[in-house]
């Protein structure tokens, strides 16, 4: 087996020794001891040519690579990336390949430095005010601009993409979003490391939105999906990993994700003055919704309800105002049968029900500062 001809250092070796100690004593010069016992839990070095241990931002290094490596099938047990998310051109392009390559329950082995750990990490390397200041503009550079329509393009031909600043969550979502499901996650020398099993194919995202203002996909009356525009409160690809965080968090009361990681700050201020919902005026308008009405929701949300409400429900309209706010309902149990009451009026009395539930609605959000959090 040749290394590869690359500029980029790499972690990989001719099989020439004893495997295992090979790729020991170049992964101890890379990464701290935790780290290492990770990688020792999950990959059997000895299988050199299943595995392949990079440290590369091309998704082309990888394919070449794991091409000569499993020379019988194509496909590998693991792939070891040592090389920063943050500092990839094209993270699902490098994500999709790596899902290429592995048989489905193979793992990949990453990194990132993520958010949390950026900002931790400049504050302590500044004095104050310093440091406060210096990490404003770092967001606005790293992290606001390569997400702004038409001036992206700028900042990816002067940085390559490299030094980004990437959320947890987002990293989360963008292993969902490319056929991975996470497992393992250790932090070490200000990066997560994380370990991820293949467990289905890329969903191949072309839509993927970073702007202020996105189109989520919601069920709407008959089943159709929709697609509801807001204000950006979470981290991208966050739709990839809502059965992850419903499975972490759980619902609390008002039915949303309990402690829901994916909200940011600036998200949580828009949620609770009611802006983030602002653009889905423009889906009353194209006449996906209407003015009160059973919440859209995503379709894992909705697989939540019984299975015989949800055909129920799929017979009508979504609306901007749902009936939670007239009835202030606490459980999950509660919000489906406040929902139930909803649509059997609706079915009998039709607009007048509407208008009842409008104003209670307006009570409640007005006199009794009602919220959904």
């Amino acid at each position: 087996m040749e290394l590869l001809h690359t500029d980029e250092p790499q972690v990989v070796l001719p099989p020439t020794r004893p495997q295992k100690e090979l790729y020991r004593r170049a992964l101890i010069a890379r990464v701290p001891a935790n780290v290492l016992r990770l990688i020792e839990y999950w990959v059997d070095l000895n299988d050199f040519r299943n595995l392949a241990i990079l440290e590369t931002s091309s998704p082309l290094n990888l394919i070449n690579f794991a091409t000569d490596a499993a020379q019988t099938d194509e496909v590998l047990s693991c792939v070891v990336n040592l090389k920063r998310l943050n500092d990839i051109r094209f993270v699902n392009k490098f994500l999709e390949s790596a899902n290429e390559k592995l048989r489905i329950g193979g793992y990949f082995i990453g990194c990132v430095e993520t958010a949390r750990q950026r900002e931790q990490r400049l504050l302590a390397k500044y004095v104050r005010p310093l440091n406060h200041i210096y990490l404003f503009f770092d967001y606005l550079a790293k992290r606001v601009w390569p997400k702004l329509p038409y001036l992206k393009s700028w900042y990816f031909k002067l940085t390559n993409g490299r030094n980004r600043v990437i959320s947890e969550m987002e990293t989360y979502g963008r292993l969902y979003s490319c056929g991975f499901r996470l497992l393992e996650t250790v932090e070490a020398d200000s990066k997560l490391y994380f370990v991820a099993e293949k467990n289905g194919e890329p969903a191949y995202n072309t839509e993927a939105s970073y702007g202020p203002i996105i189109k989520l996909p919601r069920v709407g009356k008959g089943g159709k999906t929709i697609k509801v525009y807001k204000l950006r409160t979470m981290a991208p690809y966050s739709e990839y990993i809502q059965q992850f965080v419903y499975e972490r968090y759980g619902l609390q009361a008002g039915g949303k994700m309990k402690n829901d990681p994916r909200v940011s700050a600036l998200g949580r201020f828009l949620r609770k003055c009611w802006l983030d919902e602002v653009p889905m005026l423009l889906n009353l308008l194209k006449g996906d919704l209407k003015i009160v009405g059973v919440r859209p929701v995503s379709a894992h949300y909705l697989s939540l309800y019984p299975e015989a409400f949800v055909t129920y429900r799929q017979q009508f309209k979504p609306g901007l105002i749902p009936p939670f706010y007239a009835d202030l309902p606490k459980t999950f149990e509660e919000i489906v049968a406040s929902e139930d009451r909803y649509l059997s009026a609706y079915e009998r009395y039709g607009f007048f029900t509407d208008i009842k539930y409008f104003f209670l609605a307006f009570y409640n959000i007005i006199i009794k500062k009602a919220r959904s959090n």
